[in-house]
Protein backbone atom coordinates (compact mmCIF):
# COMPACT_ATOMS: atom_id res chain seq x y z
CA UNK A 1 0.00 0.00 0.00
CA UNK A 2 1.03 3.35 -0.94
CA UNK A 3 1.85 5.94 1.80
CA UNK A 4 -1.04 8.53 2.41
CA UNK A 5 -1.63 10.57 4.77
CA UNK A 6 -5.30 11.09 6.24
CA UNK A 7 -6.70 13.41 8.12
CA UNK A 8 -8.81 11.77 10.56
CA UNK A 9 -11.94 14.18 13.09
CA UNK A 10 -13.29 12.49 16.03
CA UNK A 11 -13.59 12.28 20.05
CA UNK A 12 -10.49 11.08 22.16
CA UNK A 13 -11.73 8.18 23.97
CA UNK A 14 -8.97 6.69 26.01
CA UNK A 15 -9.21 3.10 25.89
CA UNK A 16 -10.21 3.10 22.13
CA UNK A 17 -8.30 5.87 20.87
CA UNK A 18 -6.00 7.35 22.49
CA UNK A 19 -2.71 5.08 21.08
CA UNK A 20 -3.72 6.19 17.39
CA UNK A 21 -3.32 9.76 18.48
CA UNK A 22 -0.16 9.07 19.96
CA UNK A 23 0.50 6.64 17.30
CA UNK A 24 1.56 3.71 19.33
CA UNK A 25 -0.42 2.49 17.32
CA UNK A 26 -0.91 3.30 13.17
CA UNK A 27 -2.37 1.85 9.95
CA UNK A 28 0.26 0.29 7.83
CA UNK A 29 1.06 2.72 5.15
CA UNK A 30 -0.91 5.65 6.43
CA UNK A 31 0.50 8.89 8.04
CA UNK A 32 -2.69 9.67 10.15
CA UNK A 33 -3.42 13.15 11.41
CA UNK A 34 -5.72 13.09 14.52
CA UNK A 35 -7.81 16.07 14.98
CA UNK A 36 -9.46 15.64 18.89
CA UNK A 37 -13.10 17.09 18.92
CA UNK A 38 -14.66 18.32 21.99
CA UNK A 39 -18.29 18.46 20.73
CA UNK A 40 -19.86 15.39 18.34
CA UNK A 41 -22.67 17.97 16.96
CA UNK A 42 -20.08 20.36 15.88
CA UNK A 43 -18.23 17.78 14.12
CA UNK A 44 -20.97 16.02 12.62
CA UNK A 45 -22.44 19.04 10.73
CA UNK A 46 -18.86 20.52 10.10
CA UNK A 47 -18.23 17.34 8.26
CA UNK A 48 -21.54 16.53 6.74
CA UNK A 49 -21.34 20.42 5.00
CA UNK A 50 -17.49 20.14 4.20
CA UNK A 51 -16.50 16.59 4.14
CA UNK A 52 -13.27 18.03 5.96
CA UNK A 53 -12.13 14.90 6.98
CA UNK A 54 -10.73 11.76 5.22
CA UNK A 55 -11.80 9.20 7.66
CA UNK A 56 -14.58 10.79 10.37
CA UNK A 57 -16.38 9.48 13.44
CA UNK A 58 -19.88 10.02 12.64
CA UNK A 59 -23.37 10.31 13.98
CA UNK A 60 -24.97 6.91 13.45
CA UNK A 61 -28.40 8.16 12.36
CA UNK A 62 -27.23 10.96 10.12
CA UNK A 63 -25.09 8.33 8.22
CA UNK A 64 -28.07 6.14 8.02
CA UNK A 65 -30.28 9.13 6.80
CA UNK A 66 -27.51 9.88 3.97
CA UNK A 67 -27.53 6.39 2.62
CA UNK A 68 -30.73 6.25 2.55
CA UNK A 69 -30.91 8.93 0.03
CA UNK A 70 -27.95 7.83 -1.57
CA UNK A 71 -26.61 11.11 -1.04
CA UNK A 72 -22.87 10.60 1.00
CA UNK A 73 -19.28 10.73 -0.53
CA UNK A 74 -18.37 8.45 2.58
CA UNK A 75 -18.76 4.88 2.86
CA UNK A 76 -18.98 3.03 6.60
CA UNK A 77 -16.63 1.20 8.44
CA UNK A 78 -18.10 -0.88 11.36
CA UNK A 79 -16.50 0.46 14.21
CA UNK A 80 -18.73 1.54 16.47
CA UNK A 81 -16.86 4.16 18.17
CA UNK A 82 -19.27 5.41 20.28
CA UNK A 83 -22.61 3.23 21.98
CA UNK A 84 -24.22 4.82 24.94
CA UNK A 85 -27.51 3.39 26.77
CA UNK A 86 -30.11 6.51 26.70
CA UNK A 87 -32.85 5.75 29.47
CA UNK A 88 -30.68 8.62 31.87
CA UNK A 89 -30.98 11.16 29.08
CA UNK A 90 -34.64 12.39 29.01
CA UNK A 91 -35.08 15.39 31.85
CA UNK A 92 -37.94 17.04 32.86
CA UNK A 93 -38.95 20.41 34.86
CA UNK A 94 -39.57 19.69 38.33
CA UNK A 95 -43.58 21.43 38.11
CA UNK A 96 -44.44 20.03 34.34
CA UNK A 97 -46.18 17.30 35.98
CA UNK A 98 -44.60 14.67 34.60
CA UNK A 99 -43.28 11.66 36.69
CA UNK A 100 -43.57 8.72 34.39
CA UNK A 101 -43.14 8.38 30.52
CA UNK A 102 -46.72 7.92 29.90
CA UNK A 103 -47.01 11.46 31.32
CA UNK A 104 -45.24 12.86 28.22
CA UNK A 105 -48.04 12.79 25.76
CA UNK A 106 -49.26 16.03 24.63
CA UNK A 107 -46.00 17.90 26.24
CA UNK A 108 -43.37 20.08 24.93
CA UNK A 109 -40.27 18.31 24.44
CA UNK A 110 -36.85 19.35 23.23
CA UNK A 111 -34.08 17.79 21.27
CA UNK A 112 -31.16 19.44 19.60
CA UNK A 113 -32.41 17.79 16.13
CA UNK A 114 -35.09 15.45 15.46
CA UNK A 115 -32.86 13.22 13.73
CA UNK A 116 -29.95 12.40 16.14
CA UNK A 117 -29.19 8.95 17.25
CA UNK A 118 -30.06 9.46 21.03
CA UNK A 119 -33.23 10.70 19.73
CA UNK A 120 -33.71 8.15 17.94
CA UNK A 121 -32.84 5.27 20.16
CA UNK A 122 -35.30 7.15 22.89
CA UNK A 123 -38.72 7.52 20.92
CA UNK A 124 -38.15 3.91 19.78
CA UNK A 125 -37.91 2.31 23.78
CA UNK A 126 -40.39 5.35 24.52
CA UNK A 127 -42.78 3.92 21.87
CA UNK A 128 -42.30 0.28 22.02
CA UNK A 129 -41.42 -0.44 26.04
CA UNK A 130 -43.91 2.47 27.71
CA UNK A 131 -46.41 3.19 24.88
CA UNK A 132 -45.94 6.55 23.85
CA UNK A 133 -45.51 7.61 20.25
CA UNK A 134 -43.58 10.25 18.70
CA UNK A 135 -46.45 11.76 17.17
CA UNK A 136 -47.99 12.40 21.14
CA UNK A 137 -45.58 14.72 21.89
CA UNK A 138 -44.83 18.58 20.53
CA UNK A 139 -41.27 18.72 19.60
CA UNK A 140 -39.02 21.49 19.85
CA UNK A 141 -35.54 22.15 17.68
CA UNK A 142 -32.36 24.29 18.67
CA UNK A 143 -29.49 25.44 20.13
CA UNK A 144 -29.01 23.35 23.02
CA UNK A 145 -26.62 25.87 25.57
CA UNK A 146 -26.31 28.86 23.01
CA UNK A 147 -28.79 29.80 20.46
CA UNK A 148 -26.29 29.06 17.69
CA UNK A 149 -27.74 26.64 15.77
CA UNK A 150 -27.23 24.55 12.53
CA UNK A 151 -29.57 22.32 11.15
CA UNK A 152 -27.37 19.10 9.71
CA UNK A 153 -29.34 17.47 7.32
CA UNK A 154 -32.56 19.20 5.95
CA UNK A 155 -34.99 17.24 6.95
CA UNK A 156 -37.99 15.70 6.10
CA UNK A 157 -40.35 16.04 9.08
CA UNK A 158 -41.84 13.03 9.02
CA UNK A 159 -46.31 13.36 8.71
CA UNK A 160 -47.89 13.82 11.90
CA UNK A 161 -45.31 15.16 13.65
CA UNK A 162 -45.78 18.67 15.79
CA UNK A 163 -42.16 19.96 15.03
CA UNK A 164 -41.18 24.14 16.44
CA UNK A 165 -38.05 26.10 15.94
CA UNK A 166 -37.83 27.91 18.44
CA UNK A 167 -36.62 31.65 18.69
CA UNK A 168 -33.25 32.46 17.74
CA UNK A 169 -32.38 34.39 20.89
CA UNK A 170 -33.43 30.87 23.20
CA UNK A 171 -31.80 27.72 24.31
CA UNK A 172 -33.43 24.39 24.87
CA UNK A 173 -31.14 24.19 28.48
CA UNK A 174 -32.54 27.95 29.06
CA UNK A 175 -36.61 26.87 28.37
CA UNK A 176 -36.63 23.83 30.40
CA UNK A 177 -35.46 25.55 33.17
CA UNK A 178 -38.08 28.47 32.86
CA UNK A 179 -41.13 25.93 32.19
CA UNK A 180 -40.83 27.09 28.48
CA UNK A 181 -40.27 23.27 28.19
CA UNK A 182 -41.71 20.06 29.83
CA UNK A 183 -38.99 18.04 28.86
CA UNK A 184 -35.57 17.81 27.49
CA UNK A 185 -33.90 14.68 25.32
CA UNK A 186 -30.20 15.69 25.28
CA UNK A 187 -27.08 13.35 24.71
CA UNK A 188 -25.58 15.30 27.76
CA UNK A 189 -26.99 17.20 31.42
CA UNK A 190 -28.18 20.02 31.06
CA UNK A 191 -26.42 22.84 32.81
CA UNK A 192 -28.65 23.32 35.55
CA UNK A 193 -29.30 19.53 36.80
CA UNK A 194 -27.43 18.90 39.94
CA UNK A 195 -29.22 15.65 41.09
CA UNK A 196 -30.64 16.92 44.29
CA UNK A 197 -33.97 15.12 44.89
CA UNK A 198 -35.77 18.65 45.17
CA UNK A 199 -34.09 20.30 42.16
CA UNK A 200 -35.43 21.73 39.62
CA UNK A 201 -34.22 19.76 36.50
CA UNK A 202 -35.02 15.87 37.30
CA UNK A 203 -34.44 12.59 35.37
CA UNK A 204 -37.50 11.42 34.28
CA UNK A 205 -36.30 7.40 34.98
CA UNK A 206 -33.84 8.09 38.03
CA UNK A 207 -33.17 4.28 38.14
CA UNK A 208 -32.03 4.31 34.54
CA UNK A 209 -28.93 2.04 34.98
CA UNK A 210 -31.12 -0.78 35.99
CA UNK A 211 -33.42 -0.01 32.92
CA UNK A 212 -30.61 0.12 30.94
CA UNK A 213 -29.37 -3.44 32.11
CA UNK A 214 -32.57 -4.76 31.66
CA UNK A 215 -33.56 -3.50 28.28
CA UNK A 216 -30.42 -4.83 27.43
CA UNK A 217 -31.09 -8.37 28.89
CA UNK A 218 -34.24 -8.44 27.38
CA UNK A 219 -33.05 -6.88 23.83
CA UNK A 220 -29.48 -7.57 23.24
CA UNK A 221 -28.84 -4.23 22.55
CA UNK A 222 -26.38 -1.66 23.33
CA UNK A 223 -27.47 1.11 21.32
CA UNK A 224 -24.86 2.30 18.59
CA UNK A 225 -24.23 6.22 18.38
CA UNK A 226 -21.28 6.67 15.98
CA UNK A 227 -19.43 5.25 13.24
CA UNK A 228 -16.54 5.39 11.84
CA UNK A 229 -16.55 6.90 7.74
CA UNK A 230 -14.28 6.93 5.24
CA UNK A 231 -14.00 8.73 2.18
CA UNK A 232 -15.47 6.45 -0.42
CA UNK A 233 -12.60 7.73 -3.41
CA UNK A 234 -9.89 6.50 -0.91
CA UNK A 235 -11.86 3.73 -0.22
CA UNK A 236 -12.33 2.44 -4.13
CA UNK A 237 -8.30 3.76 -5.33
CA UNK A 238 -6.93 1.57 -2.26
CA UNK A 239 -7.46 -2.05 -2.13
CA UNK A 240 -6.85 -2.93 1.65
CA UNK A 241 -7.10 0.32 3.51
CA UNK A 242 -10.70 -0.32 4.87
CA UNK A 243 -9.24 -3.31 6.53
CA UNK A 244 -5.95 -1.81 7.91
CA UNK A 245 -8.08 1.31 9.48
CA UNK A 246 -10.81 -1.55 11.03
CA UNK A 247 -7.19 -3.87 12.45
CA UNK A 248 -5.71 -0.46 13.31
CA UNK A 249 -9.05 0.84 15.43
CA UNK A 250 -9.27 -2.90 16.85
CA UNK A 251 -5.62 -2.95 17.95
CA UNK A 252 -6.32 0.65 19.60
CA UNK A 253 -8.94 -1.01 21.29
CA UNK A 254 -7.42 -4.42 22.76
CA UNK A 255 -4.66 -2.41 24.28
CA UNK A 256 -6.57 0.15 25.73
CA UNK A 257 -8.81 -2.21 27.57
CA UNK A 258 -5.48 -3.97 28.55
CA UNK A 259 -4.77 -0.94 29.80
CA UNK A 260 -8.19 -0.16 32.00
CA UNK A 261 -8.18 -3.79 33.31
CA UNK A 262 -4.66 -3.01 35.11
CA UNK A 263 -6.64 -2.15 38.07
CA UNK A 264 -3.96 -1.71 40.44
CA UNK A 265 -3.07 1.71 39.29
CA UNK A 266 -6.56 2.99 37.91
CA UNK A 267 -6.73 4.41 34.49
CA UNK A 268 -9.67 6.42 34.90
CA UNK A 269 -10.63 8.30 38.35
CA UNK A 270 -13.28 5.81 38.71
CA UNK A 271 -13.05 4.49 42.21
CA UNK A 272 -15.39 1.33 41.40
CA UNK A 273 -13.80 0.41 37.84
CA UNK A 274 -13.15 -3.10 38.73
CA UNK A 275 -17.08 -3.69 39.77
CA UNK A 276 -18.01 -2.07 36.78
CA UNK A 277 -15.69 -4.33 34.50
CA UNK A 278 -17.15 -7.32 36.47
CA UNK A 279 -20.79 -5.92 35.13
CA UNK A 280 -18.89 -5.98 31.51
CA UNK A 281 -17.59 -9.35 31.67
CA UNK A 282 -21.32 -10.44 32.84
CA UNK A 283 -23.26 -9.06 30.59
CA UNK A 284 -20.85 -8.45 27.00
CA UNK A 285 -18.92 -11.13 27.94
CA UNK A 286 -15.87 -8.86 28.26
CA UNK A 287 -16.19 -6.38 25.05
CA UNK A 288 -18.95 -3.75 25.36
CA UNK A 289 -17.50 -2.02 22.28
CA UNK A 290 -17.19 -5.17 19.68
CA UNK A 291 -16.71 -3.92 15.97
CA UNK A 292 -18.03 -5.67 13.19
CA UNK A 293 -21.16 -5.79 11.15
CA UNK A 294 -22.08 -9.84 12.37
CA UNK A 295 -21.26 -8.93 15.99
CA UNK A 296 -23.61 -5.87 16.04
CA UNK A 297 -26.37 -7.14 13.92
CA UNK A 298 -29.07 -6.89 16.40
CA UNK A 299 -28.00 -3.53 17.17
CA UNK A 300 -28.04 -2.15 13.41
CA UNK A 301 -30.96 -4.25 12.44
CA UNK A 302 -33.36 -2.15 15.30
CA UNK A 303 -31.48 0.90 14.36
CA UNK A 304 -32.55 0.87 10.53
CA UNK A 305 -35.79 -0.30 11.46
CA UNK A 306 -36.41 2.63 14.51
CA UNK A 307 -35.40 5.39 11.58
CA UNK A 308 -38.12 3.69 9.07
CA UNK A 309 -41.09 3.46 11.75
CA UNK A 310 -39.89 6.87 12.73
CA UNK A 311 -40.29 8.50 9.39
CA UNK A 312 -36.20 9.46 9.00
CA UNK A 313 -35.96 7.58 5.82
CA UNK A 314 -38.45 6.31 3.82
CA UNK A 315 -37.36 2.77 2.71
CA UNK A 316 -35.92 0.34 5.27
CA UNK A 317 -32.08 0.52 4.63
CA UNK A 318 -30.30 -3.27 4.85
CA UNK A 319 -27.97 -2.71 7.29
CA UNK A 320 -24.92 -4.55 5.87
CA UNK A 321 -25.33 -1.39 3.52
CA UNK A 322 -23.96 0.60 6.63
CA UNK A 323 -20.67 -0.68 6.17
CA UNK A 324 -18.25 -0.83 2.76
CA UNK A 325 -18.04 -4.55 1.31
CA UNK A 326 -14.38 -5.12 1.65
CA UNK A 327 -14.86 -5.15 5.47
CA UNK A 328 -18.78 -6.45 5.66
CA UNK A 329 -17.73 -9.78 6.91
CA UNK A 330 -14.74 -8.49 9.35
CA UNK A 331 -14.58 -9.81 13.06
CA UNK A 332 -12.42 -9.53 15.77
Amino acid sequence: MEELSLSYGGLLYWDRTLTLLLKQVQIPGVDLGYDVHESAPKLFEEQIRTGRYDLCEMSAASFLVQTAREATDFVGLPIYISRNFRHGQIYVNRSSGIHKPGDLKGKRVGVLDYQMTAAVWIRAFLQHDYGVLPTDLSWFTGGLTSPEWVERLPESIPSGILMHRIGAAETLEAMLAAGALDALITAQPPLTFDQRADGPIQRLLSDYQHLEQQYFARTGIFPIMHLVVLRRSLYEEHPGLATAIVEAFQTAKVIGQRRLRATTGLAVGLPWLGASLETVDQLFGGDAFRYGVSANEVALSALVGYAYEQGLTKKLVDPADLCAPAVRSWHD
